[in-house]
């Protein structure tokens, strides 16, 4: 069994969309928490 074939397997693919997944979440998180706020009170 090749590299190729371990790593086309759906649990690898479902590994990598949760970490997708989880990762725009943080960054949603992230701008709307510090950076909207942070451009908001800078304006002011």
């Amino acid at each position: 069994m090749s590299l190729r074939e371990t790593i086309d397997h759906d649990s690898w693919r479902t590994v990598a969309g949760t970490g997708l997944g989880y990762g725009i979440v943080l960054l949603v998180l992230f701008v709307a928490l510090f950076v909207l706020p942070f451009l908001v009170f800078s304006l002011l």
